[in-house]
């Protein structure tokens, strides 16, 4: 029974964190249904590939390239690097998962998203804790998953219906924000995120999305730089002080 409410406890706890994430990933959905739909989708259609292609940025890419009569070759190549954080992010949440069985993996694996390992990020990084992160981590993954599914299928009913002068895309970037500032605790995270995002908007204009991956491996090799210095540094303290 106790391990039945801290189970219940965890997942709630996902689910409030994931709360105050809801109002960025709507906007977000609802300008996904609606490309869908100007590109010709049905609702049965966008809510198949909603839930096969669980990946916004990626399905909004080839939602774009779809609209330029790309080849599918393209479309699955850009899908493919934009998606390639994934294997950071599931990198680092292995040591934590990686003793589930395949029923808790699967399901975990298909519901990861930016602001489920973020948060999971936040919760093992502030607290000591981890018995329960897996059940922290699917009610986060959880609520995002709904959230989103909910968004696109209102963006594919309201269709058109949503001025162009409520700038819903705006609202995508703020939503990134409000989970980078409370992951920076560190300078190397700090480092990270000047590099990667200095990186990412000078590279913008770069095909295929790809400057989305060099920002990415541009701000993890400032990371890991910036600390391997950190702890080198303190390393020395010792010996200039017996010295």
């Amino acid at each position: 029974m106790t391990r039945y409410w801290a189970a219940n406890t965890a997942f709630l706890e996902g689910v409030r964190a994931l709360m105050p994430m809801v109002p960025g990933v709507i906007p977000f959905g609802l300008v996904t249904g609606i490309t869908a739909v100007e590109q010709g989708f049905s609702g049965f259609e966008t809510l198949v590939m909603t839930l096969l292609f669980y990946a916004g940025s990626a399905q909004m890419a080839a939602l774009q390239l779809l609209r330029n009569d790309a080849f599918a070759l393209v479309i699955l190549l850009t899908a493919l690097v934009i998606n390639l954080r994934f294997v950071m992010y599931s990198a680092w949440l292995a040591p934590y998962l990686h003793h589930l069985p395949r029923r808790w993996k699967w399901p975990l694996a298909y519901m990861l998203s930016d602001q489920a390992y973020a948060l999971s990020v936040i919760k093992l990084t502030s607290s000591k804790t981890v018995g329960s992160v897996h059940w922290f981590y699917a009610g986060a993954a959880f609520s995002m998953w709904l959230s989103w599914q909910l968004s696109v299928m209102g963006g594919v009913f309201l269709g058109a219906g949503i001025p162009a002068s409520w700038s819903l895309e705006f609202a995508i970037p703020l939503s990134f924000l409000a989970l980078l500032v409370p992951a920076i605790r560190s300078r190397a995270s700090l480092a990270a995120a000047c590099v990667g995002g200095t990186v990412a908007v000078l590279a913008m204009d770069m095909p295929y999305n790809l400057g989305l991956l060099l920002a990415s491996f541009c701000g993890i090799c400032t990371g890991l730089l910036v600390e391997r210095y950190h702890t080198a540094a303190e390393k020395s303290l010792p010996q200039e002080e017996e010295q």
